[in-house]
């Protein structure tokens, strides 16, 4: 038997298949985001080269914790990861935004080490100030769900004449943006109405309503049940009050941090909190996947478009063709026409029965000359008009025909082979790697049987 460390006891088979439920989600994660990423083969990469855009997947979700001043974040967060990473106190500890990740080591990084290790925050540069007040502390805790999620612990909030070196405000609203749940914890201390956390809950509601959970923190610490229930009646009245807050339902669990050295008989759902990340992740795990399938369609369809576009185009091009060879040999026949009409015209029949025989003269002779006695009718300006007419027909015949060639680009046949063996490897290497990761993910929630069924 094992204790965790609010004191209850587990039996270690169910420890154990936590642990290996939790190395499962992560490895899913990872190797969803391995098969975007990869340099030669990744779906990145694949839909590049037919002119897709998709992102690939987060490896960890992130939560984001914030509240009054003193309402107990960072309390929170080091119970959580079971170590004592991030500093409390009544003071006001945490001044700017401190990210917890698991890693290799134990290490704090400051506000550009920060951005480098996450490049997708960079945009928080934009608020005057505030990447001086970036931290991250990483640390090798393996607990609860620690591996798959990161935490952001948020500056606490206060009324007044307080004045923070960065537009707060705005830094908070756009991390929820990112964010995947937002903790807002509400100290039932004399801070629970802070006005400025009340705008922000307000603002972020919004948008981002279906991120946002409610919890009275220090429960422990607030008197007895029915002050408690007085405090969380105030604290809902207000929440109520606002315009934008006025139609939610709201839950507030009433939570704690646990110590066997001072016992209390206050309800803690502080392990509500921990099923509601579990939710998440397990949100995240089925959303990346349903991703994956969509990508892999999405990626499918351009490369069938392509050939199929390639296939239009070559009967195009071909059709093209054969307009042109036409055009352009009516285009030279005009003017051989006319030469062979003045040579005619001005050679004697001797010469031409010398040069084309007999018989060719009297055929030719059968088809050009009406055409001759036709000119002949002629003056000697209609005759020039006629066969300037004649060249600008042969020199439009040629512009149409050399336009005629100008057709749109085909795949080669190395291209086309290219592409072929990418449908291929989507259909069958990522598909079927897909498949087998729905599989892992479905038998930590159903058994083999449920499974085996399903098939």
């Amino acid at each position: 038997m094992v204790k965790d460390m609010s004191g209850k006891t587990k039996s270690r088979s169910a420890t154990n298949a936590e642990l290996t439920s939790i190395s499962c989600y992560e490895r899913i994660l990872q190797e969803c985001h391995q098969m975007y990423t990869e340099v030669d083969s990744g779906l990145i990469s694949l839909a590049q080269s037919v002119g897709v855009t998709i992102l690939p997947p987060r490896k960890k979700i992130t939560v984001m914790l914030m509240g009054n001043h003193s309402a107990g974040k960072s309390s929170f967060i080091n119970w959580y990861v079971e170590e004592h990473i991030l500093r409390t106190g009544v003071a006001i500890e945490t001044q700017g935004f401190s990210f917890v990740t698991s890693g290799r080591k134990r290490e704090s990084l400051t506000g550009n080490a920060t951005l480098h290790l996450y490049p997708h925050y960079k945009p928080l540069q934009e608020f005057a100030g505030v990447s001086e007040y970036l931290s991250t502390e990483i640390c090798t805790s393996r607990q609860k769900h620690f591996s798959l999620l990161t935490f952001v612990d948020s500056p606490g909030l206060v009324d007044g004449d307080m004045k923070y070196p960065f537009d707060v405000d705005q830094a908070l609203l756009w991390l929820g943006n990112l964010c995947d749940l937002i903790l807002v914890f509400f100290d039932p201390m004399g801070q629970a109405l802070c006005k400025r956390t009340l705008n922000i809950v307000e603002k972020l509601n919004e948008s981002h309503g279906d991120k946002l959970r409610f919890y009275l923190s220090k429960a422990d610490e607030a008197g007895s049940e029915s002050d408690r229930q007085r405090v969380m009646m105030q604290i809902v009245q207000e929440l109520c009050k606002r315009p934008g807050l006025n139609k939610c339902a709201f839950d507030m669990p009433t939570i704690y941090i646990p110590n066997p050295n001072k016992p209390s008989r206050c309800v803690n759902q502080i392990e509500d909190v921990c099923r509601t990340i579990e939710k998440t992740f397990n949100q995240t795990v089925q959303n990346t996947l349903n991703s994956l399938e969509k990508d892999c369609q999405l990626i499918t369809d351009a490369i069938r478009n392509a050939l199929s576009t390639d296939r239009k185009r070559s009967r195009e091009k071909w059709r093209a063709q054969c307009k042109g060879c036409l055009l352009g040999l009516m285009g030279f026949s005009v003017p051989l026409s006319l030469l062979m009409l003045l040579l005619l015209g001005s050679l004697s029949r001797e010469t031409v029965e010398l040069t084309l025989g007999k018989e060719g003269t009297e055929a030719l002779s059968m088809y050009l000359l009406p055409v001759l006695w036709v000119l002949d009718s002629f003056s000697v300006q209609q005759q020039f008009y006629f066969c300037s007419s004649l060249v600008l027909l042969s020199f439009i015949l040629l512009l149409l025909a050399r336009s005629a060639f100008r057709t749109q680009l085909t795949l080669t046949g190395r291209q086309k082979r290219q592409l072929q063996e990418k449908l291929e490897y989507i259909d069958e290497a990522v598909k079927n790697k897909k498949k087998t990761l729905y599989e892992e993910y479905f038998r930590q929630s159903i058994g083999d049987y449920d499974i085996d069924s399903v098939k």
